[in-house]
């Protein structure tokens, strides 16, 4: 991005399990002076109806532009329009896999495409337990297509005393992707370990 515009990132966000991990990057980027660019999959309504007590409109508020689904005329969906890269948090398989094919039928997958292509980095926080071959061979193919497949996963050396910090560890370190760096996250070497009296 040139100097004198201010960093973007899109924040997408899908029906998967797990819409914390979108609404705690949408904080993140407000912490951090990162002008956000959301955009929520239709069934993320249900999951965030199922997790939270917030409304789409109220997420919407969390970032400084909120685009609709449909929207493929928007400017996230084209590759002129400069940012950082993407982040799908939480993605789900379907989300993962649609992209994969190249074949987008929304605005989030467009904007992942179009991440992609233009070389930026793409980070996929792909919620689902256990994988089956088809799954694990699609991670395969966006990791040769240039996305990052990013699941988040506890980082117990972090000693995290709630569901907060679990949370908060794993958004921070897929910011550390784009080269963000938040507050919440603890770093081994600093504010964590090494472990003592090793050998």
């Amino acid at each position: 991005m040139s100097g004198s515009e201010k960093a973007r990132l899109i924040v997408g966000v899908s029906g998967a399990s797990g819409i914390v991990y979108g609404l705690r990057a949408l904080a993140a980027c407000r912490e951090l002076g990162v002008e956000s660019h959301l955009v929520m999959s239709r069934s993320s309504a249900l999951t965030l109806d199922q997790e939270t007590e917030l409304s789409v409109a109220d997420v919407q508020a969390m970032a400084d532009v909120a685009h609709k689904v449909g929207d493929v005329g928007a400017s996230i969906a084209s590759g002129s329009f400069q940012t950082l890269g993407m982040i799908v948090a939480p993605c789900s398989v379907r989300t993962m896999s649609e992209i994969a094919t190249g074949v987008t039928a929304s605005l989030l997958t467009r904007a992942a495409d179009v991440t992609l292509k233009e070389r930026r980095p793409l980070v996929l926080m792909v919620r689902e337990t256990p994988l089956h071959l088809g799954h694990l061979r699609t991670m395969v193919k966006l990791t040769e297509m240039g996305a990052i497949i990013a699941p988040p996963l506890p980082a117990f050396y972090a000693k995290p005393q709630s569901l907060e910090e679990v949370v908060d560890q794993s958004v921070g370190r897929a910011l550390d992707l784009f080269g963000l760096a938040w507050t919440p996250v603890k770093r081994w070497g600093l504010d964590v370990g090494p472990v003592k009296g090793g050998t």
